[in-house]
């Protein structure tokens, strides 16, 4: 066994794509909330706590994976299902309000995409557009991060469990120590 144990390095979240883009997303929610909508309607509760669970699931799995892949698995998973929600609530709003959703090949689309390349890409990257455009663009860059970040944590738990079924978990690396350990 590597001389760090049977507990791999883990909790390394701030480096995920997937969390770095759920962190602009949780940003873009507050501020989108606060702009155009009333502070008493239930959907924005809603809405922010959809877009914090994305954010702090990811967290949470990346922190609980040097002990259990499942729960890191599942955690992920309850991040990709919380995004997915809120990404429903942007088109509800979008519709509800008359507007279009932009084609994920559409003009505008494609430059919010571009930006997503800028080094250091952060909330900051987008907070003129977010803070001077209306409600259906702003939603509509919103829904392109929220694909974005989706898209991501699907190739992450695909990744998750194809790195359980080539690895395992914590109970095959403990055994594997143990046997070590003895000479086995």
């Amino acid at each position: 066994m590597p001389e760090q144990g049977f507990i791999p390095p883990h909790g390394n979240y701030k480096e995920l794509l997937s969390y770095k883009k759920s962190l602009i997303v949780y940003d873009a929610t507050i501020l989108f909330c606060q702009r155009f909508m009333n502070s008493r309607d239930r959907t924005v509760d809603q809405m922010e706590q959809a877009a914090r669970s994305g954010k702090q699931n990811i967290i949470e799995g990346s922190m609980a994976s040097g002990t259990s892949k499942e729960t890191e698995i599942k955690l992920t998973n309850v991040a990709r299902a919380s995004l997915e929600e809120l990404l429903e609530d942007y088109k509800d709003f979008i519709r509800s309000h008359k507007g279009e959703i932009w084609d994920k090949n559409s003009t505008q689309a494609l430059y919010v995409r571009k930006l997503a390349y800028k080094p250091n890409e952060s909330f900051e990257t987008y907070r003129e557009f977010l803070e001077s455009r209306d409600e259906i663009v702003c939603a509509n860059i919103i829904l392109c991060h929220i694909n974005q970040c989706n898209y991501l944590l699907d190739q992450q738990i695909r990744r998750l469990e194809q790195d359980f079924i080539n690895e395992g978990g914590l109970r095959e690396r403990m055994t594997k120590a143990r046997k070590d350990k003895r000479g086995y």
